[in-house]
């Protein structure tokens, strides 16, 4: 029974082994003339022998490469493929192109057979499209996302595609067009040339290259071949275009042609010296330190080992693998007719004998399904056909050879640590986190380059100014000629100084000198390119943001209410300003009821708070008012006293704080009068409202605060706005802070009302995405940092002829509080001590004729009448009464009323 069990396996196994086939077709259309093809056929086949090394891999099947060479032909590579068709091949390996790869795709669709290529990778090859077209290495559409974060790093906005017109090319580029629009750059101007198998001789490259030097960018994207690339760099260097200021980044065509240099001429090697270019990376490992030492050996010294020799070995390996996959699944590989061939007749075409692949859609799957270490590191597909962590080798070409700067994965960016080491950590792509080390740029240089000269067609910049007819200080022609001047003009002069390089410009003045022209239709004649930038006094406002870029601005603006206005602050009684009457009525009012709720708790109680009425009452006046200043000397000994005074000193406390307060600004800034108050009384109310000619201020008044039109005068000079101010043709004008201060310099009697209620600046104009704007944004906040900037305002606006509100001269400080503001309250403590001095002596003089004036019966009997000596000594007497204590004048008082007593009785 044993026995029957082994052969019955013997015969099983022996079946399944035969049911495979001897040899595994795989097509390969390759140009072998060109550096891809040498490397990818030396490449495959060495990948073919190792994988027939070993038997058991694929059951006792052979892979069996059939590589075809196309010789740079679209036609024979059409062919080509549908021979392989015919040869019953499970996958074909390319095409090279993306031009075929779009072509044959549609084959590989219908006859169910992967096509693989390590080298069109086009971005437009969608899996959607082309479900059979596998791009076994990261497609183009990552390499222009690397080449888009090196263009943000480095600060240029603008560059200039060269590139052939093939497919692969132009959808690259067109792929980089939109990476760079997502970062706010662009691709200024597309150089096209010939399809690299037309270029026969350098004119066509000469005719682009004299173009790209006359313009204005200088950092330039060349996306083509390396036979093509090589001619363009030779041209490029014979022109002069590769010195200082430019600067050129090559796609990996250039790292395959450097790495597969056998070796490079000098004279070709000196071009490229400063070029930036990427290689596809792949991460240092056993296998690939393997297959590089053996390159030498497999080549003969013919071509080195470039990216694309790895990619073409892994792919050899990634469709072993899914065959493998395949016939261990059980599956036999067959191929039968296509039946919608079968009805195509006439001609001598061979169609019928193309054959479907029965399993394609199941080896395909495979495909995409690999997981494994080849000599490019891991391969593994994402679930869009995309492989998985794509990152590039950034080189850049020096004069001993390559020098490699840093790396761009998908992951975490520009970075100068290897991407693998990179790939566990959470994904950082700030700005701060994207780095690389120093380049050494065309002509020698270490400077990054600032990416931009102006256009070489010896024309000057035209600098549109407004021809102002009112607030000439800002913007004014010298004397009627060319020359400009103002503030605007001294702070573009100025912060062009500052700038690293020349800028012939001109100015042009826009308007007719008899009004204001619109600032609206002056920035709008950037976009239309009748000016290269726009200077002056031009806010930046929303609208016009939109069709231009604006410097940084250089004076802060905004819009204010200016009104008619008068002095508050010159009363006697200005110290009663703080409270309105209701509240000193109040005030008053409830300290005498706090005083009398006090007596009431306390005088049960307290002796203090007891005595006759007249000292009771006399005692709640007191304790009420002198705890304002809280000076009151009773004590309160009751629990409830104590809460209520407690709280009533809190309420004080607040009281007199605040009235401190307002009374300090009241006395110590300037107090204005105005019906109007700020914008909101502005717009509820129903005067006219004032505006300069040309200003933003109409619309927005309409538009935002919607004021009627009717109620809007314009107005065209400082003079009018007095004018229009004074003889109430308008209550208020609305315009620009600048415009205003400029104004209330030179005219008295008028303020600011409310807060400014817009905030923007003044700004230079300039087309959309200059990079002019950037760098004369640096140069203005250089001047603000070197106090440039203060000085050229205090030379034009800071000059002032009213010295206060009226236009008086005077020579007071205003912060110094003067003799008008007090003398109210000096009055009121003077009044105060007369009446009491009034009283006190009328007091005084009653009694002391009530009971001095009457001499003694001794003093009449010994005094000898003399008016002289009477009056001397009564006012003696008088003198001494006053001086004497009250308590002796008492005494005496009594005793004389004794004597007075007993004399009476005695009679």
């Amino acid at each position: 029974m044993f026995w029957v069990l082994v052969l019955l396996s013997y015969l099983i196994v022996s079946e399944g082994a035969s049911s495979r086939p001897q040899d595994i077709n795989v097509g390969a259309i390759f140009s072998l003339s060109t550096l891809y093809g040498q490397v990818a056929d030396i490449a495959m086949k060495a990948a073919e022998d190792d994988v027939n090394s070993d038997p058991t891999f694929l059951g006792g099947s052979k892979l069996r490469i059939l590589m075809y060479d196309a010789k740079r032909n679209g036609f024979l590579s059409i062919m080509k493929a549908l021979q392989f068709m015919e040869t019953d091949s499970v996958a074909i390996i390319g095409p090279q192109t993306s031009i075929m790869a779009h072509v044959l795709s549609y084959l590989a669709n219908e006859l169910n057979v992967p096509m693989c290529s390590f080298t069109a990778l086009d971005p437009s090859l969608s899996p959607l499209q082309f479900p059979f077209f596998v791009q076994t290495a990261p497609s183009d559409l990552f390499l222009m996302r690397a080449i888009a974060d090196m263009i943000t790093y480095y600060g240029w906005s603008d560059v200039i595609a060269l590139y052939n017109d093939d497919d692969n090319s132009r959808n690259g580029v067109t792929s980089l067009d939109d990476e760079l629009e997502g970062r706010r750059c662009k691709i200024s101007y597309k150089a096209v040339l010939p399809l690299d198998v037309v270029i026969k001789s350098p004119r066509e490259i000469v005719d682009e290259l004299v173009k790209i030097q006359g313009m204005e960018s200088r950092v330039i994207i060349v996306n083509t071949f390396p036979k093509t690339g090589e001619m363009i760099f030779k041209e490029a260097r014979r022109l002069g275009m590769m010195g200082k200021g430019y600067v050129w980044i090559a796609t990996t065509w250039m790292t395959s042609l450097l790495d597969s240099a056998n070796p490079l001429s000098p004279k070709v090697a000196k071009s490229f010296r400063g070029v930036l270019t990427l290689r596809i990376h792949t991460p240092e490992s056993r296998k690939k330190r393997d297959f590089a030492a053996r390159w030498n050996k497999l080549s003969n010294g013919s071509v080195g080992l470039n990216v694309y020799g790895l990619y073409a070995y892994d792919t050899v390996w990634i469709i072993a693998r899914a065959v493998k996959r395949l016939l261990d699944s059980g599956a036999n590989i067959s191929f039968s007719s296509d039946s919608k061939l079968n009805h195509l007749k006439g001609g001598s075409l061979n169609l019928a004998a193309l054959s479907i692949f029965d399993q394609g859609q199941e080896f395909l799957d495979y495909i995409v399904k690999t997981k494994m270490s080849g000599v490019t590191g891991p391969v593994q597909f994402l679930p869009d056909r995309s492989m998985s962590q794509p990152a590039y080798d950034i080189i850049n070409v020096v004069g001993d050879g390559l020098r490699q700067i840093g790396y761009w994965s998908n992951h975490s960016g520009l970075s100068v640590i290897p991407p693998e080491s990179l790939s566990s950590k959470p994904s950082n792509r700030s700005s701060s986190n994207q780095h690389l080390n120093n380049v050494t740029w065309p002509g020698g240089t270490s400077v990054t380059p600032r990416g931009w000269v102006f256009p070489n067609n010896g024309r000057r910049l035209r600098i549109g100014v407004p021809n102002r007819a009112s607030f000439k200080d800002f913007v004014s022609r010298v004397n009627g000629s060319n020359e400009m001047d103002g503030y605007s003009i001294n702070v573009f002069e100025a912060a062009i100084k500052l700038l690293s390089y020349p800028v012939p410009h001109e100015f042009i003045l826009f308007g007719d000198g008899l009004k204001n022209p619109n600032y609206n239709d002056l920035v709008n004649n950037v976009t239309a390119g009748v000016f290269d930038a726009v200077v002056g006094d031009i806010a930046i406002v929303t609208k016009r943001t939109r069709i231009v870029d604006f410097t940084q601005p250089y004076i802060e603006s905004g819009l204010v209410v200016v009104a008619p206005v008068t002095k508050l602050n010159d009363t006697p009684w200005a110290f009663l300003r703080p409270f309105t009457p209701p509240m000193w009525a109040v005030t008053a009012a409830l300290f005498l009821i706090v005083g009398s709720v006090i007596w009431i708790l306390e005088h049960r109680f307290n002796d203090e708070f007891r005595g006759p009425p007249r000292r009771q009452i006399v005692t709640i006046l007191w304790f009420s008012f002198s705890t304002m200043f809280f000076s009151h000397r009773e004590n309160t000994v009751s629990t409830l006293g104590r809460i209520v005074l407690l709280i009533w000193l809190f309420v004080v406390l607040i009281i007199t704080s605040s009235y401190t307060a307002s009374l300090t600004s009241i006395l110590t800034v300037q107090q204005l009068n105005s019906p109007i108050k700020g914008v909101d009384t502005l717009i509820s109310s129903s005067g006219r409202v004032g505006f300069q000619i040309g200003s933003y201020a109409e619309n927005y008044m309409i538009d935002e605060l919607n004021i009627a039109r009717s109620r809007l005068v314009p107005l065209g000079s400082p003079k009018e706005y007095a004018t229009a101010l004074q003889n109430g043709t308008v209550s208020a004008i609305v315009d620009e802070r600048p415009y205003v201060d400029l104004f209330l310099s030179e005219y008295c009697g008028f303020a600011i009302r409310g807060q400014e209620f817009t905030r923007s600046g003044w700004g230079f104009a300039f087309p959309r995405d200059s990079p002019l704007a950037v760098d004369m944004s640096t140069a203005i906040l250089g001047l603000s940092e070197t106090g440039k900037l203060q000085k050229i305002h205090d030379k034009w606006l800071s000059k002032s002829n009213c010295s206060n509100l009226n236009g008086s001269e005077s020579d007071d400080d205003p912060e110094q509080l003067k003799l008008r503001s007090f003398w109210g309250l000096f009055l009121l403590c003077g009044v105060a001590c007369f009446i009491a001095l009034f009283i006190y002596f009328f007091k005084i003089v009653r009694d002391f004729c009530n009971h001095h004036n009457k001499p003694t019966e001794e003093e009449e009997a010994t005094t000898v009448p003399s008016p002289e000596g009477s009056r001397s000594k009564t006012l003696q007497t008088f003198l001494a009464y006053f001086d004497e204590k009250e308590a002796e004048s008492n005494n005496r008082r009594l005793k004389r009323k004794r004597n007075d007593d007993l004399s009476l009785k005695s009679s």
